[in-house]
């Protein structure tokens, strides 16, 4: 099983190299960085230093969007990197919602997603692409990338297993939703003629770890609300309601959103009205043991996951460097 970090240190392009060494000699397999023009450092500059300063990990932004950057710029930018570090950069793409929000515009819908990825898949392979330009356009610098979708709706996943190398998959730990998931990238790939044994196939988990049970739990609840809120249909599987008041405006006391408040006690304490079962089903939550018993659990469902993405939600003030303590304490029991 494979390791993917997101939340390596983005304070700068320098540390974010620094801190992809440091994960590479931790045995993470895989380090990505989010792309928002707003909050972090460009992410094509982290990431081409941090190529130059290792030598085995993978290395990719998790994720970036058509809509901020257009699909010719992404190629560009991708390439540039995977040119320094063959076979060890991939491309992450999803409809970019916070990135996206924080500019005030609207998310990708499914169909601009995917002929976005097609046109930057196209012009990483060297092709020429009729754009209505006086010659068609092609990529100087092409070389070819794999590109990764995150997905989570239905609709985008079954695009993703038609067209993607890889699939991010982001629906918590209820088994129905995850196998659901899958499921409907296997739909998309046979039906557009492929084998979905060729995607790749990565899970995410918001990871909240904590020695204390009960705040785990609380931050595994601000968990649950961030996928209802842009996803409620994932209440369903496993049997939830949200009996609080309306999502969107509770999301007003948790700004940007449930996912990414400074402080995710207070997003929990904010729909402490969820069952507990809300943590249970959207989050890996506890102390380690706890976590590596939840995600074993997810594991032995069957599907072919080559990749796992426990991504950290901790309490403020946390003194754990998870980067070090989520190697030694989870990656090397699988």
């Amino acid at each position: 099983m494979k390791f993917a970090i997101n939340r390596l240190d983005m304070s700068s392009p320098d540390a974010f190299a620094d801190s992809a060494v440091e994960a590479e000699a931790l045995g993470w397999h895989m380090g990505l960085l989010p792309c928002n023009p707003l909050k972090v450092p460009d992410p094509y500059v982290s990431l081409a230093l941090a190529a130059r300063a290792t030598q085995r990990i993978h290395l990719g932004p998790l994720l970036d969007n058509p809509v901020v950057r257009h699909p010719a710029v992404l190629a560009g930018s991708i390439a540039t990197v995977a040119n320094m570090a063959p076979g060890r950069i991939h491309m992450g793409i999803g409809s970019g919602d916070t990135a996206v929000r924080f500019n005030g515009l609207v998310p990708a819908t499914v169909k601009s997603l995917e002929a976005a990825t097609i046109m930057t898949k196209r012009l990483l392979l060297g092709q020429e692409i009729e754009v209505g330009a006086l010659k068609p356009a092609s990529l100087h610098n092409a070389i070819p990338v794999p590109i990764w979708l995150a997905a989570q709706g239905p609709k985008t996943l079954k695009m993703a297993g038609a067209i993607a190398d890889g699939v991010f998959i982001r629906v918590g730990c209820d088994p129905q939703n995850i196998k659901s998931a899958w499921q409907s990238v296997c739909e998309g790939a046979r039906a557009a003629g492929r084998d979905p044994a060729d995607i790749e196939l990565a899970l995410i988990f918001h990871t909240a770890f904590s020695t204390d049970a009960a705040q785990a739990k609380l931050i595994g609840k601000a968990i649950a609300a961030g996928y209802y809120e842009y996803s409620p249909f994932l209440f369903d599987a496993p049997g939830l309601e949200w009996s609080g008041p309306d999502a969107h405006v509770l999301r007003e006391q948790a700004y940007p959103d449930f996912h990414h408040h400074r402080d995710p006690e207070h997003a929990g304490r904010v729909v402490d009205f969820l069952d507990d079962a809300a943590a249970d089903a959207f989050a890996l939550h506890g102390d380690w043991d706890a976590i590596a018993g939840q995600l074993q659990k997810v594991l032995d469902l069957g599907l072919p996951v080559s990749m796992v993405l426990p991504h950290p939600v901790l309490p403020i003030g946390s003194e754990v460097h998870y980067l070090e303590a989520c190697a030694k304490n989870l990656i090397n029991k699988f």
